[in-house]
């Protein structure tokens, strides 16, 4: 059975992924695409429906993002979201204006008329606006179905084209039940099955795998992370004996993690495992690299070149298996989007790969669709819940120049709030917690001498897709603990911050 599918055509708004995290929670299948994608590659796909993001464009400026407007006569119903109802209107020969004043935060959006997408709402409703243009005149069969105070069409339709347009974002938490807009769009409008389920994935991705690999042989890059155990027992259902598992231990690994990681796969699962010590080798690479991209790149081409020579040792091997999540690929820059990072295993491949192809089985997965996979899988929980960790590992949680000594502080400090994190119960309402070794050194007093040492920085933060997260508020007594515990335990620390910032505007990791 062919997967019913929305497309989410992305104009440069921040909530983009947020829109596509919302219709997977609706049981329905997401998948973000440039703005400017084909109708013929729209046809190819036969979505049910289509969502045009926000973005922080003019629809009459210079380089205004637009798409083909043969996309109206597709008879695919489309929901315009802020920048993407300015531009249906535009497009369809509307008129969209500058406001006068400026609706930004949460605004009451009053609902005039009876419509599909507001089924189960009052007349009276919350919802975040963030514009400055709005839709001043309405396109040729289209009605206003809701407005706000300052924002006269605050939501449109053309019911018998199926084309829908609202200003607020109901995407965002801010919104109260926002998400119910969404699922009326897909459910009475595009009429969707809502058949995107984790076990029909899991079943699905074996089934697939099977056929592409055959009797081919696998490789898989186990970091140990969840991400890339998930994929390795995946590839491990449809493969069995045909997939070998390579754990490079680089030394950019948390304390013990090396052990831990080889007892639990050589222990709990029938797979061919190998870990390969290579810890001078990358330390050698990243001497003298303080830039953050090109420490990924290093990594990333450093992994692949282990990764080829073992894969000699073993015989031939035609696929490189990698755990690619669907926020790494959105963050190295999906279509238009602008680069926030290169992941090594996404935007930081060398151009040259000496395999026949990589395999990401996860690459179409948020955070939370992995774990359930995972689950799905019969993965024990404390692997699959275990915290995440970029695959660059402490290299991108050392700012600066990165030394053995460095490594070896940062190891004590993320151990100990590890630690105390666990003792105080909250690992389960935390969903990524580590600490930074900043490149900052700040004057102390130890024993009535002086100190000139490091400042340790502790990061927490509680979300669900990892695309939007918030600072985790961990009681003071726990924080005081931890910040005592290693100026007193670990060498060369004497200041211990705690990072208050939300993503956005920041990222989760530091680098």
């Amino acid at each position: 059975m062919k997967k019913e599918v929305v497309l989410i055509l992305d104009f440069g708004g921040q909530y983009n992924q947020l829109i596509a995290r919302r219709v997977r929670e609706c049981n329905v299948y997401s998948e973000i695409v440039p703005f400017d994608i084909s109708v013929e590659k729209i046809k190819e796909k036969q979505p049910k429906g289509i969502i045009f993001t926000g973005g922080p464009a003019s629809v009459f400026g210079e380089g205004a993002p637009r798409c083909d407007s043969a996309i109206f006569d597709l008879g695919i119903p489309i929901l315009g979201i802020c920048y993407g109802m300015q531009l249906m209107t535009y497009s369809l020969n509307g008129v969209v204006a500058k406001a006068d004043k400026r609706e930004y935060g949460v605004t009451k959006v009053y609902i005039d008329e009876q419509s599909p997408i507001f089924k189960g709402f009052t007349s009276e409703n919350d919802f975040l606006m963030s514009h400055t243009d709005f839709v001043s005149e309405l396109p040729e069969g289209f009605k206003n179905i809701g407005h706000t105070l300052s924002c006269p069409n605050a939501a449109i339709e053309n019911r018998e084209k199926k084309l829908y347009g609202i200003q607020f974002h109901p995407e965002v938490n801010h919104s109260v039940n926002g998400t119910l807009v969404i699922k009326n769009f897909l459910y009475e409008v595009c009429k969707c099955a809502g058949d995107w389920k984790m076990s029909s994935f899991v079943e699905d991705s074996i089934k697939n795998l099977k056929q592409k690999i055959g009797d081919g042989k696998a490789l898989c890059a186990l970091s140990g992370g969840v991400d890339s155990s998930v994929a390795a027992v995946l590839l491990s259902k449809a493969i069995g004996k045909n997939l070998t598992c390579i754990f490079l231990d680089h030394g950019l690994l948390r304390k013990n993690e090396g052990d831990e990681v080889e007892e639990v796969f050589k222990k709990q699962y029938d797979i061919n495992f190998i870990r390969v010590n290579c810890k001078e080798r990358f330390l050698n690479r990243l001497a003298n690299v303080t830039d953050p991209e090109q420490k990924r790149k290093i990594i990333g081409e450093e992994f692949i070149r282990v990764f080829e020579e073992e894969s000699k040792k073993i015989g031939k091997v035609d696929f490189l298996v990698q755990g690619t999540i669907y926020p790494d690929v959105i963050e190295s820059g999906l279509g238009k989007s602008s680069v926030i990072k290169s992941h090594h295993n996404v935007g930081g491949l060398p151009d040259y790969v000496d395999f026949k192809e990589i395999i990401e089985p996860l690459r179409d997965l948020f955070k939370d669709e992995v774990r359930k996979t995972g689950l799905e899988l019969g993965i024990p929980e404390n692997l699959v819940y275990r915290q995440p960790f970029p695959g660059p590992g402490l290299a991108i949680r050392v700012i600066g120049e990165i030394t053995d000594d460095k490594l070896e502080i940062l190891k004590d400090a993320d151990y100990i709030f590890r630690e105390e994190i666990q003792k105080a119960g909250l690992y389960k309402n935390i969903n990524q917690y580590f600490a930074v070794l900043t490149n900052l050194k700040s004057v102390g007093v130890m024993g009535d001498e002086r100190t000139y040492d490091y400042t340790v920085a502790l990061r927490a933060v509680e979300t669900t897709d990892f695309m939007t997260g918030v600072w985790s508020k961990i009681p003071y007594e726990v924080l005081e603990k931890v910040s005592s515990r290693i100026v007193n335990e670990v060498q060369h620390v004497n200041r211990v911050v705690y990072d208050i910032t939300s993503k956005p505007p920041a990222t989760i990791e530091w680098e």
